[in-house]
C-alpha cells in the first residue's frame, strides 16, 4: 500500500516553487499532479467514500497555502504528504464530534453487491480501502501512517500526539485484525478473494 504520484519529484518541486511565486497555471498543474496521491492518502485514511473528495480538496488547498513555507530541505512529496495527513486526521475528528449523534439516532445501512473478480489496480486499492474500514479508526490511522506514510512507532506517537506505547499496541492490533479478516477471507484453494494476498 503506498500513495503515488505520476510526476517525477524534480518536476513537482519546480511547479510548487512556481506556484509559491504566483503562477497560477504552476498551482493548477501541481493540483493536478497531486491529486491522484493525495485522495489515494485520505481514502487509506477515513472510513467510506462520503468525504473522501471534500477532505482531499481541503489537503490541496493547504498545500497551496502552505508553498511558502516549503524550504527544499526535504523531498516535496513528503512534505505534501505529512500536510495531507494532518488537514486529513484534523477533519476526520472534527466529522466524528459532528455526526455522533447522528449515528446513534440512525443506523447505517449498507447495499452488499457480489461483485465478480477484476484484478485492475483501482479495484485493487478500493478492496484495500474495504479491509481499512474493517479496522476502528485509531487503528486505521497508525495502519495507514505506518505502512503508506513509513512513519516509525516514534513518529506515530508524536503525530498522534498519544504515548509511545499506545501508538505500539494500535499499530500490533489494528495488523492482527487486518490479519485476522484477510484469513476469514480466504477461500478454501487457499488463495485470498479479490486479488489480495497475505502481507499486502
Amino acid at each position: 500500500m503506498t500513495a503515488t504520484s505520476s510526476a517525477p519529484p524534480d518536476e513537482l518541486e519546480g511547479l510548487a516553487a512556481r506556484a509559491a511565486s504566483g503562477d497560477r497555471r504552476a498551482a493548477e498543474q501541481l493540483v493536478t499532479r497531486l491529486l491522484p496521491r493525495v485522495r489515494n492518502l485520505v481514502r487509506y485514511l477515513v472510513r467510506g467514500d462520503a468525504l473522501v473528495d471534500d477532505m482531499a480538496q481541503n489537503a490541496l488547498l493547504a498545500i497551496l497555502r502552505g508553498l511558502h513555507g516549503y524550504r527544499g530541505e526535504g523531498a516535496f512529496r513528503a512534505w505534501a504528504d505529512r500536510i495531507t495527513v494532518r488537514e486529513t486526521l484534523s477533519l476526520a475528528k472534527r466529522e466524528r464530534a459532528r455526526s455522533q449523534a447522528t449515528r446513534e439516532a440512525a443506523p447505517d445501512l449498507h447495499v452488499v453487491r457480489d461483485e465478480p473478480e477484476r484484478t485492475d489496480a483501482y479495484v485493487r486499492r478500493r478492496d484495500i480501502a474495504r479491509l481499512l474500514d474493517t479496522l476502528p479508526i485509531e487503528q486505521r490511522e497508525v495502519l495507514v501512517l505506518h505502512h503508506v506514510m513509513g512513519m516509525s512507532v516514534p513518529e506515530l506517537a508524536e503525530s498522534l500526539g498519544v504515548p509511545f506505547d499506545t501508538a505500539k499496541s494500535r499499530l500490533r492490533l489494528a495488523t492482527k485484525k487486518l490479519r485476522e479478516t484477510l484469513e476469514a477471507r480466504r477461500t478454501p484453494s487457499g488463495s485470498f478473494p479479490l486479488g489480495l494476498e497475505e502481507g499486502s
